[in-house]
């Protein structure tokens, strides 16, 4: 599983126009499964996004979490971060998860994120949509299930 994190000061996603889901502060999610991600994998994830320290304290450092600011979540679907432009020109998507495989998990990462205490906004998975975030610092991490993945 490969997670983009932006901290954000807002943001939305709009599916044919339509704003589909919106927060205001914490984190947009750029979700990537792959075909060997488990509920672990999920779960893992999960725990380590939530609990990431990267909004500042009043001294100015990097030392609260999402959970700690009560922030919340845009989580996006995107099993473009599974493509491999090593060779040629035109990427291989077949390190990304099936489609049904990848929603099953999708959903189950989200409904971690809430268990968490976290509101969570969504896109449409599988649909065509248009991001806007403000990123906040910015600040943009890559969480891996895996550690040999990156």
């Amino acid at each position: 599983m490969r997670v983009v994190v932006q901290r954000s000061k807002q943001a939305n996603v709009k599916v044919n126009g339509l704003t589909v889901g919106e927060i205001t502060h914490g984190f947009v999610l750029l979700v990537g499964i792959t075909h060997s991600d488990t509920v672990e994998d999920i779960n893992y994830v999960a725990e380590k996004i939530v609990n990431l320290r990267i909004f500042e304290d009043e001294e100015g450092k990097m030392n609260l979490s999402l959970l700690d600011v009560g922030g919340e979540i845009l989580s996006i679907s995107q099993f473009t971060l599974y493509g491999d432009c090593r060779k040629g020109r035109r990427p291989s998507f077949t390190d990304a998860a099936k489609p049904e495989y990848a929603n099953s998990l999708y959903e189950k990462f989200n409904e971690a994120l809430i268990a968490k205490g976290v509101k969570v906004e969504t896109g449409t998975f599988g649909a065509m949509m248009d991001v806007s975030l403000v990123n906040d610092g910015p600040v943009t991490l890559i969480v891996e299930s895996k550690q040999d993945k990156l």
